[in-house]
């Protein structure tokens, strides 16, 4: 892979390469601030728009939104003690106390490098760890890809946000929904019921635009919005000096490592990662009675663990397909639209390309720095935008996006039963991010099984007799998949 770095380069430093990284940052950084949104929306509302560009631009696009939404949610979690995302909840826990005491823009300055330097560190990790984990790999035939599949859909039970049986329900429709269109090796076709729309089966992206950004916007529309948010007064982010880090080191330190060791265990995220950091930062400082009023390792140790996520939940999806919460859900969507196959010959057989992501991944992070201080005081506005325009505003470009990248009035019905659907679905407590897990990883289980009960004669036993690493990683699947009813029911007893 070393040998593709000069091409990764040559990738990114041009004029569209370097367009795509700081636009993708700042358009990030304003979507994260807008409560609300979140990062899953936010990648899910510019994904359609970047089907136009080559791949290296369009997956380094969809990446700066990523990490850029990480970071703003600070800002109006700061600012208005409203999160712009799930991840920066036990930002305002110090970050608005320090706004009441006049001091946002010292808040946001701790906040912006905390973040700048988590990010940097998981882009490090991204780049080390994920081409090694992905060499482990390399040699996998049909039937290891099956267990290493099957292994990727017990993360269902994690991201299942309380109910496995919901979870693992909404995931087996995301599977059944990768089978409608063509048979993959006969060609015949499958639950299309004589509609010539879904012979190619459904579309992706309008599937996952209508579950995540319109079924978020027709919650938001059936709930009361509360318009008592008071914003403090900012006169833009003020940089912590050299002398302020005194202590605080290892309070960064240790929040930085657990950040990126909980990104690259499928199913905890990032807003998981930051309340934990909260919590150990909180029990191991000297200044433990004043969280909660304004104490800046509070908001280090929060917003350095969750941008530290980013990376290190990025090794799993690229080096094994494997994807950990939501947004890597659609990370995963977003590079098999753009014709890259996540799993374990991603990097041997997309070097260039990983190479610039990885780089380019970097950079970003470099980039929230400079973008945090710019961008935060032109937020400020949009954080006093009427919800409803703003509601508007995201439909309409959901829309817009689906509609422009084939012109088919299809994709816009299959978007709005996705997003009805995932309305109804969301309330009732159903994930959605299996959902699309199961869409993304259903056709490569399907393939691997044909594939390995060919090479077996059709005895499906056959695949654990022989191949251990395909033994090891089914009994891990099953122990994952049974852990939280088994302690469900022992706990009870």
């Amino acid at each position: 892979m070393l040998e593709s770095i000069p091409q990764s380069l040559e990738l990114i430093f041009t004029l569209e390469g370097i367009l795509v990284l700081i636009f993708g940052t700042a358009l990030g950084v304003v979507l994260g601030a807008l409560p609300g949104i979140g990062s899953t929306v936010a990648v899910a509302m510019v994904l359609p728009f970047t089907l136009t560009m080559s791949q290296a631009p369009a997956i380094l696009t969809l990446l700066a939104v990523y990490a850029g939404s990480v970071y703003g949610g600070s800002i109006s979690a700061i600012l208005i003690n409203t999160p712009g995302t799930p991840q920066s909840a036990a930002t305002c826990f110090d970050g608005f106390p320090m706004s009441k005491q006049g001091l946002a823009g010292k808040a946001l300055g701790w906040s912006t490098v905390a973040s700048v330097v988590g990010g940097v560190v998981s882009a490090i990790v991204l780049i080390f760890a994920a081409p090694q984990l992905a060499d482990l790999a390399l040699n996998f035939g049909p039937i290891e890809v099956f267990a290493l599949i099957l292994l990727g859909m017990t993360c269902i039970v994690s991201v299942s946000e309380g109910s496995v049986t919901k979870g693992l329900l909404m995931g087996m429709v995301g599977i059944f929904l990768s089978c409608v269109g063509g048979d993959p090796i006969t060609g015949e076709s499958r639950f299309t019921y004589g509609d010539y729309h879904l012979i190619a089966g459904f579309n992706l992206l309008a599937v996952v635009i209508g579950v995540f950004a319109l079924s978020e916007v027709l919650i938001r529309a059936s709930q009361k919005f509360d318009s008592t948010a008071q914003m403090f007064e900012f006169n833009g982010i003020v940089l912590p000096k050299l002398h302020e880090w005194r202590g605080r080191i290892k309070n960064l330190v240790k929040s930085v490592a657990i950040g990126c060791g909980i990104g690259i265990l499928p199913g905890t995220g990032a807003a998981t990662a930051a309340f934990i950091s909260y919590a150990e930062a909180r029990r191991s400082s000297p200044n433990k009675e004043n969280f909660g009023r304004g104490e800046p390792d509070g908001i280090i140790a929060s917003e350095s663990a969750n941008n530290a996520v980013t990376g290190g939940a990025l090794v799993p999806t690229l080096a094994l397909g494997i994807p950990g919460d939501a947004v890597t859900a659609v990370m995963l969507a977003t590079l098999t639209i753009h014709g890259v196959t996540p799993g374990v010959r991603l990097m041997q057989d997309n070097p260039v390309v990983i190479g610039a992501i990885f780089i380019g991944f970097l950079i970003v992070n470099i980039l929230l720095l400079p973008m945090g201080a710019l961008i935060s005081r032109a937020a400020v506005p949009l954080l006093r935008m009427p919800e409803a325009f703003m509601l508007a505003s995201i439909t309409v470009l959901c829309a817009v996006g689906v509609f422009f990248v084939n012109g088919n009035p299809f994709d816009l019905l299959i978007m709005v039963i996705a997003g009805i659907i995932g309305f109804i679905f969301r309330r009732q407590g159903f994930p959605m991010a299996p959902l699309v897990i199961g869409m993304v990883l259903g056709p490569t289980l399907e393939m691997s099984l044909r594939q390995g009960l060919i090479l077996t004669d059709g005895q499906f036993g056959a695949f654990f007799i022989g191949h251990p690493i395909a033994l090891v990683l089914t009994s891990i699947a099953c122990i994952a998949l049974l852990w939280k009813p088994l302690k469900l029911l022992f706990s009870k007893r």
